[in-house]
């Protein structure tokens, strides 16, 4: 899709200038979505040549994704209050610095510092990125567009990850996997201080550091107690006191929320039920995705034998596959909404982590093939449904909030899978990875698959939302007469331009807690609570009012009269 832009010399100069924002702010999405794979492949060759036990390789991996998924929720408030173009900056520049301190690592745990100083400049990133697209591009049609291009970046660089991953450990060496962020990092640079404006947020609110304080207490106790657990001993005194430590966190987490007035994450949001489902669709197939690229290189490169550049061109059909199938999720969702899409992203992963528990050292190359391709197709058509249904379940004004969560919850997700993996893998390992890792990772794999199956019963259950198409088509003419909702401040944590992109809840198909007020002159048909409408309720008045129209000679009212629209329906209580 192209966008063209009249006017002379100076529309045209504009335009370029745009196009030049959006490639920098894709660099930034490259390099991070990058990182968070890119490693898996680099793990046994890391492990031989630092000395690395698997604790220390699944630390490799989640001090960098959990940082993340701790920091990101904040990044976007701290953009609107200090500037978005310097807050960019920053990330990218401590990004860039901190990928070229990895490379030169001289032990295990100097690496693992280095990639946590990596996720502080990451999260910087991303949730900045939309801030600056959005005041960039004015237009509801190119804005669109290119946060459509950026989103998209995102699931290509992931893809890749594992590919370029074992190319550069196989020929290279494993310090070159760094390296890659260092020049995009440096051009990302100069053209953030050239051609990104400086730009605030017209409203400034808080920001809320108890509440960021409490949320990595909550993460960093509960993947630490997880991963050592495993290592040392799960009834040892100090993992059961980190166990506690993460529960009297989030309990404190959720209390000090629910009494301010803008939260970092606001806990009243879960009581959407679509909401809720979307953020464990995140973390169930994230965290397939954690584990299984934690688990299969290890199988491809310590169990088979293989080098690191056959293990990472293993992983082409895995990336092909999640290159490929966003794009046909997106049209299953534009014609027979968000269900199709999840449902068959569910069964593909409970399909394909099924199959890898029964990997032997022996397996054929075609029955790998065909497995990681089932798997890429299945997170291909998950990944991009997320956000689009945890925003298409909260009121526009809360669509910042729900974006942020719901990008949380995949490195959350990532994070866990890495650690609940590893941990299994560390605690059934009871000789060499070499010949005891097929025993070993076989519980590893029952989890995954239960994730997997997880996401395909949240698929079977989504609510139905409307195309992104009509849902834009509907945003741009106004919300109708019988749906007002009363004004709401602002959501500051997070880009508020997504207010304007992603659908509202369908009208026709509200959750229970959006139905109330039974139709004048039919009782409630004896639910729990007689001021709701819940679906069996409406299924008791269709046929009270068939049964009357039988009885009085009338029938069935014409498409053109089921099409009027109905009295409002008013928000009531879950």
């Amino acid at each position: 899709m192209r966008h063209r832009h009249q006017g002379g010399p100076e529309a045209e100069g504009s335009s370029r200038r745009r196009q030049l924002v959006l490639v920098t702010c894709c660099l930034s999405l490259f390099i991070v979505g990058l990182d968070n794979t890119i490693v898996n492949v680099a793990l046994p060759t890391i492990s031989r040549g630092l000395g690395a036990s698997v604790s220390g390789l699944q630390w490799i991996v989640d001090g960098y994704t959990m940082v993340l998924a701790s920091l990101v929720m904040s990044a976007g408030a701290m953009a609107d209050r200090f500037g978005r173009r310097q807050v960019f900056q920053t990330g990218l520049t401590v990004f860039t610095i901190s990928s070229a301190l990895c490379s030169v690592a001289p032990s295990l745990g100097w690496l693992i510092a280095f990639r946590v100083l990596q996720a502080i400049g990451g999260a910087m990133l991303n949730p900045v990125a939309v801030s600056i697209i959005s005041s960039v591009f004015t237009g509801r049609a190119e804005r669109a567009w290119a946060i459509g291009v950026w989103i998209s970046m995102f699931g290509v660089s992931m893809a890749l990850g594992p590919v370029f991953g074992g190319i550069l450990t196989g020929t290279v060496g494993w310090r070159s996997i760094f390296w890659v962020n260092v020049p995009v990092g440096l051009i990302a640079i100069a053209l953030a201080a050239r051609f990104i404006p400086e730009s605030r947020a017209a409203v400034q609110h808080r920001l809320d550091p108890v509440a960021q304080v409490l949320v990595i207490v909550t993460l960093g106790s509960l993947i630490y107690a997880i991963i050592e657990g495993a290592r040392t001993d799960w009834r040892g005194l100090g993992i059961r006191g980190l166990f506690v430590l993460a529960a009297a966190a989030f309990v404190g987490l959720v209390l000090w929320e629910l009494r301010r007035k803008d939260p970092l994450i606001d806990p009243r949001s879960f009581r959407s039920l679509p909401f809720t489902g979307a953020v464990l669709t995140g973390i169930c197939s994230f965290g397939c995705l954690g584990g299984f690229l934690f688990l299969a290189t290890i199988y491809l490169q310590d169990a088979r034998g293989l080098s690191a550049l056959r293990a990472g061109l293993h992983m082409l059909p895995t990336a092909a596959a999640m290159a490929v199938c966003p794009l046909l999720a997106a049209r299953l969702v534009a014609s027979r909404g968000l269900r199709v899409p999840l449902t068959l992203g569910g069964m593909a992963l409970t399909l394909s982590m099924a199959a890898m528990s029964r990997l032997t050292v022996s397996s054929g190359d075609a029955y790998l093939v065909v497995t990681f391709m089932v798997f890429g197709i299945g997170l291909g058509m998950v990944d991009g449904q997320i956000s689009h249904a945890a925003v298409s379940a909260m009121p526009a004004s809360q669509a910042g909030l729900a974006s942020g969560i719901a990008s949380a919850s995949r490195q959350m997700g990532q994070a866990l899978g890495v650690a609940v993996t590893g941990a299994l893998l560390n605690a059934n390992l009871h000789g060499p990875v070499q010949t005891e890792f097929i025993h070993a990772s076989r519980p590893a794999w029952f989890v995954l698959t239960g994730c997997g199956f997880i996401v395909l019963l949240l698929g079977l259950t989504a609510v139905q939302i409307r195309s992104p198409r009509a849902a834009a088509d509907l945003a741009a003419s106004g919300p109708p007469a019988t749906r007002e909702m009363p004004p709401q401040p602002p959501y500051s944590g997070q880009p508020q331009i997504l207010q304007s992109l992603e659908p509202p809840p369908e009208p026709a198909r509200l959750p229970r807690y959006q139905m109330s007020q039974p139709a004048p002159g039919h009782p409630a048909p004896g639910s729990g609570n007689p001021s709701t409408i819940t679906r069996r309720d409406q299924v008791y008045y269709r046929r009270q009012w068939r049964a009357g129209n039988e009885q009085d000679g009338h029938t069935e009212p014409s498409a053109a009269q089921r099409a009027e629209p109905e009295r409002p329906l008013h928000a009531g209580p879950d």
